[in-house]
């Protein structure tokens, strides 16, 4: 007898979910900085990476050139960064916060610290939470180590 197929049960579709509820929680505090979310996630890489190459950028988002370049378009059309090509190899790109880059990471910081604080779960939950959804997608072999 085949199993009982219900959607609630469905790990895809509680991970799916719970990842387009942080995604939506984020979207009206990151509009106000001028950020959609992949804009963000982007720019907590190269807080923790200035001058990251856009292959290595893309490869800790999981994000294809098709995504970033238009994205990262945006974040130099805004002034938050800047690509420039390396000067032994002009294949290589690399990304860089410029001032007004770096001057948004306390705004961006208070965003979460305003959303983590309004989430109903323990330090403790948060941290087993996360350690589950990275345990998860290191079996689905879709995480980056450096994540």
């Amino acid at each position: 007898m085949e199993p009982e197929l219900r959607l609630d049960d469905e790990l895809c579709f509680a991970l799916y979910s719970a990842s387009r509820a942080a995604t939506n929680a984020y979207r009206d505090a990151l509009a106000d900085l001028g950020l959609t979310y992949t804009q963000f996630v982007t720019m907590l890489a190269l807080w923790e990476d200035d001058g990251a190459t856009v292959s290595a950028l893309g490869t800790r988002l999981h994000l294809d050139s098709g995504t970033l370049s238009p994205l990262l378009r945006r974040l130099a059309d805004t002034g938050l960064v800047e690509r420039r090509r390396d000067t032994a190899d002009e294949r290589r790109v690399t990304v860089h916060l410029t001032p007004r880059g770096h001057e948004i990471r306390s705004d961006v910081a208070q965003v979460q610290h305003r959303l983590h604080a309004s989430i109903d779960m323990t330090p403790d939950e948060v941290s087993t939470l996360r350690s589950l959804a990275h345990r998860f997608c290191d079996a689905a072999g879709t995480r980056d180590a450096n994540a």
